[in-house]
């Protein structure tokens, strides 16, 4: 599977809008000697891919004060990257009050704009996380649920559930989730679950106006295992500074921020801190089941669904199977957990009368030609699906959202990748945030906001490559199992093909639990894609779904 990352790399190097604050973070204090290396490898448009990424990583360098040059293993006597320092003094949040009305009702709420140090054992700031809360005035905060919320990447910032479905602000898109034409505005958003729940926006280390101490300091958290560790440290040192222990915690998270959250829920209770439920909006658990190299033929058979989805959207598949597409949709889902992972494990032992009938088959549910499935050795990748899904129009469908459509930037032949539901979003969030921030919640600063962080995503460790594909469903079990009361409530698009939703289903449902923990998970269905809020109509759905799980796993 292409990486989630890729979805915002067109626009990544244009963030560049800044504000102004008093006491700000400084954005540089010390550089090392400049750097002569290669232009940095471009990010993929989806989750990473651990085993690319794995074959592609540098050994990571030992952290140090400063860089010094040195040869590189050819002889070219290239100069390591500079070591960046940050400004990590203690700054005090910056605090508004707003109002808006939501369901027929005026909430008044407070807004608080800041950044939380993250210490070592010794008491050094190691990096500061910045982040966005919204509570509710005048409620208890003894019994008012508080959500941490977080997008993944690795290597995004909170950006898009904040302006796109959390937050009591949002970003105005057209109806169907499409770009509207510039100057990018902004709206009320009706449908924030701030009713029901206070908020806390965090970006991760390294993105937004998250920062690390020094740049190599940041590879302690850019990794599984790292990023994990950091988020816990935030959720327990914000409930701690703002009196929260005792309030109904929750976790919502989106793409790789649901790997975040699984390991989350088993690091903090550890700690003795527990979450009445989590969120997992467009989840991966385990990478094994959307990464489609060579060799792991299940990945194939658990995104297939997706496609037959996206190609019926589009009009691709035949009359019959366009009728009733729920009953399309338990067929596919059934036919490739029995007869399409079967021929797929035969390999080449499969006769020429069967691979045939094969490619007929998964040509008939994919909407793809017979000769584009054989040409696939009958496993169709992302990549492959969204480029030749709709050859005959020249145009490419996209990866966050097969409902998206657009010629290649370079042209049909020559664009290795591109996903145009990304570049319709960069720019109107990335506008809006900016001048949201500066105007409204008055957080002004010179530090560039980084909406992706290709430092962090290029730099992400992965775990040990014997331990096989990254998986946090098992830490997300072992929380379940220490704790009968946590629940989980798993959301999905079916045009998403980042993170698809029967490859989420099956890890669901392979996660070795009881009858009594498996009726902890329900799910949630988006006629949509990866960002299921883009849908002014899936937003609307995904508020409802948010807050009846909120109120149906409050203590009673």
């Amino acid at each position: 599977m292409n990486r989630l990352f890729r979805l915002f790399a067109v626009a990544l190097m244009a963030v560049s809008v800044c504000a102004q604050q008093q006491n700000p973070p400084s954005e540089r204090v010390k550089k090392t000697s400049p750097s002569n290396q290669s232009e940095a490898k471009k990010p993929s448009s989806a989750e990473p891919n651990p085993t690319e990424q794995a074959q592609q990583q540098k050994p990571a360098e030992k952290p140090q004060e400063e860089t010094k040059p040195s040869s590189s293993p050819g002889g070219q006597g290239e100069k390591p990257p500079e070591n960046v320092k940050y400004d990590m003094t203690e700054a005090p949040p910056v605090v508004t009050h707003h109002q808006i009305t939501v369901g027929g009702k005026l909430l008044r709420y407070t807004a608080t704009a800041g950044r939380l140090p993250i210490k070592d054992d010794a008491g050094t700031i190691d990096a500061e996380m910045f982040y966005v809360a919204y509570t509710l005035d005048g409620a208890e905060q003894r019994t008012r649920p508080l959500t941490f919320a977080f997008n993944g990447g690795p290597g995004s910032a909170s950006i898009w559930l904040h302006m796109g479905a959390l937050g009591p602000r949002k970003v105005v898109m057209q109806t169907e989730g499409w770009m509207p034409q510039a100057p990018y505005r902004l709206e009320d958003n009706v449908n924030t679950p701030l009713d029901r729940t206070d908020l806390v926006l965090v970006d991760a280390i390294g993105t937004g106006w998250s920062r690390p101490a020094d740049t190599n300091r940041g590879k302690k958290f850019w990794g599984v295992k790292g990023d994990i560790a950091s988020f816990s440290e935030f959720i327990r040192l914000y409930i701690t500074r703002n009196e929260r222990w005792s309030s109904p915690l929750y976790l919502f998270g989106e793409s790789y921020g649901t790997t975040r959250s699984a390991g989350i829920s088993e690091y903090l209770q550890e700690k003795g801190i527990s979450f009445n439920g989590i969120v997992l909006l467009s989840s991966i658990l385990r990478f094994n089941t959307v990464e489609t190299t060579v060799g792991n033929d299940e990945a194939y058979a658990l995104t297939l669904p997706t496609y037959t989805m996206i190609a019926a959207y589009h009009k691709k598949l035949a009359p019959e199977l366009m009728q009733d597409l729920g009953k399309t949709r338990a067929e596919v889902e059934k036919w490739v957990l029995t007869d399409y992972i079967s021929a797929l494990h035969k390999g080449d032992a499969l006769t020429p009368q069967e691979r045939s009938a094969m490619a007929d088959q998964v040509a008939r549910y994919t909407g793809l030609s017979k000769a584009d499935v054989d040409e696939a050795n009958l496993r169709i990748d992302v990549r492959w699906f969204t480029h030749r899904l709709l050859a005959g129009q020249k145009l490419r469908v996209g990866r966050l959202d097969g409902r998206y459509t657009g010629p290649d930037p370079q042209g049909y032949l020559d664009t290795p990748f591109y996903d145009p539901s990304g570049s319709a979003s960069m720019p109107p969030f990335t506008s809006v945030f900016n001048d949201y921030i500066r105007r409204e919640l008055n957080y002004k600063t010179d530090m560039p906001y980084n909406v992706m962080s290709r430092e962090a995503n290029q730099n992400w460790d992965w775990g040990k490559s014997i331990e096989g594909m990254p998986d946090t469903a098992t830490d997300l079990r072992a929380a379940m199992v220490k704790d009968p009361y946590l629940k989980v409530l798993v959301m999905q698009g079916y045009y998403d093909l980042a993170t698809p939703y029967f490859a989420s289903t099956y890890t669901m449902d392979h996660m070795d639990l009881s009858e009594q923990y498996r009726n902890n998970i329900s799910y949630a269905t988006y006629e949509a894609g990866h960002m299921v809020y883009m849908r002014q109509s899936e937003l609307q759905k995904m508020k409802r779904d948010t807050v009846n799980f909120i109120d149906a796993t409050l203590p009673k």
